[in-house]
């Protein structure tokens, strides 16, 4: 049996607006609730790492490393498994899962228990909920809405997510003044839950596979791995993505040493960066569609993906200026860049690889491309960590920024580059490459 790919919403009764259809304004409006939780977590976790709990360079770097070690360990299974049950299911789940655990901060907290070793497991159990969560996200898309409404979609889901990036750290900045950090993370745990109750209330027609036609799993895997690395536009994107975040994560997960123990910017300047710069990836999100349609669907990806690497290079300029307040202009600015960049990439990829990919393959596609794109992530968080203590902080934010110039070439000299149409179905994939 395979999936159905049209639900309620995608029928003939359906507004030609997704503004006007209820069923994705319940989902949209859990998950934008859920980010704005899940931003007071964001700040919260490297500010009461870095600045409660005294965490080493190292730390920092195997705390990033144990929230994405799950995309390595359940990445694969995760599509398999989530092809084979109905997503919002799982997605609900999901979000209980870490809400459950986010409680356990600030309970260790009151108690007078917590190490930096609690925030590895936390980090770790969340991991794998949010494997389960964002396969099952990018894959109920095209489940909820029709097949022309899914870049719309992904736009508008973009652009609230963004925006509750600009009003969660600002929000959580202040917070810590008068709230220690453990506490922000009731906050993320009320997100969590908010978006279950939300995914409770939308509505769809999915139907999981019938026991009788499930194969092995290993086969299954290899099906969805398969499809990713022999698609001619899809293996070349993930191969660049893959490239960028091992080396720009180099960089990044040093930024909480740099703004807080470094500069001495505080938790309210990494507020500020934060959320100023998710102002950019809200004009991303809202101008991408725009902007493809005057360049070009596929120049969008090789432009954004070059885009985010300049962003990456200025984070270790703002290192060596002479004064805090240009350290934090730059920094705003890179964010704001850098946001830019990725939401555009994201939303043209990630809109294309779900209108080609079969709706039985949906979960698999996208667990398989998560686990090369962020598998790397953990690798590059202890590596980071590495570097720093042996090299020094500067040199290694200077590596990753500088070693994002590479991937960037895989799709910059590549027929995306002045492709004005991207593929939007199985039978277009031969003619676009």
């Amino acid at each position: 049996m395979k999936l159905k790919p049209v639900t309620v919403d995608s029928q003939a009764e359906v507004s030609p607006s997704l503004l006007q259809s209820r069923n994705f304004l319940k989902f949209w409006t859990g998950q934008t609730l859920s980010q704005l939780g899940a931003q007071l977590g964001q700040l919260a976790f490297p500010v009461l790492a870095v600045s409660i709990l005294s965490a080493s360079e190292f730390q920092v770097g195997a705390l990033n490393a144990a929230g994405m070690a799950a995309f390595l360990v359940v990445g694969l299974p995760a599509g398999a498994w989530v092809d084979r049950w109905i997503k919002r299911r799982v997605m609900i789940i999901a979000d209980l899962v870490r809400m459950a655990v986010m409680l356990a901060v600030p309970v260790l907290w009151w108690l007078h228990l917590l190490q930096v070793w609690h925030l590895y497991v936390v980090a770790g159990a969340v991991g794998v909920a949010t494997v389960f969560f964002d396969v099952s996200y990018q894959s109920i898309v095209p489940i909820l809405v029709r097949g022309e409404q899914v870049a719309d979609a992904n736009s508008k889901l973009e652009s609230t997510a963004q925006i509750s990036r600009v009003g969660g750290p600002a929000l959580g900045g202040v917070l810590l003044t008068v709230l220690s950090a453990p506490m922000l993370f009731l906050g993320e745990s009320l997100g969590y839950l908010c978006s279950a109750l939300f995914l409770w209330r939308t509505r769809d027609d999915e139907q999981p596979h019938a026991i009788a036609d499930r194969r092995p799993l290993a086969v299954e895997i290899r099906e969805g791995l398969s499809f990713v690395i022999r698609h001619p536009l899809i293996s070349r994107i993930v191969t660049c993505t893959a490239g960028l975040n091992l080396f720009s994560a180099i960089t990044i997960t040093m930024l909480p040493i740099l703004i807080l123990r470094e500069l001495h910017l505080g938790a309210v300047g990494l507020g500020i960066i934060l959320s100023v710069g998710s102002v950019g990836g809200v004009l991303g999100a809202v101008s991408t569609p725009w902007i493809s349609r005057r360049i070009g669907e596929g120049t969008v990806i090789p432009l954004a993906a070059l885009g985010s690497t300049c962003a990456v290079i200025l984070m270790p300029v703002a290192a060596i200026c002479p004064e805090r307040w240009q350290s934090l202009v730059i920094l705003v600015l890179s964010d704001f860049m850098f946001n830019f960049a990725v939401l555009a990439y994201n939303i043209m990829q990630v809109s294309m690889r779900q209108r080609v990919c079969p709706p039985r393959l949906l979960g698999r596609m996208n667990a398989s491309i998560r686990f090369l794109v962020f598998g790397v992530l953990p690798v590059s968080a202890l590596l980071s960590g590495v570097l720093a203590g042996w090299l020094g902080l500067m040199t290694t934010l200077w590596i990753g920024a500088l070693g994002g110039l590479i991937p960037v070439a895989i799709v910059f000299f590549s027929p995306l580059l002045g492709m004005k149409k991207l593929p939007d179905s199985v039978a277009h994939v031969k003619a676009a490459d």
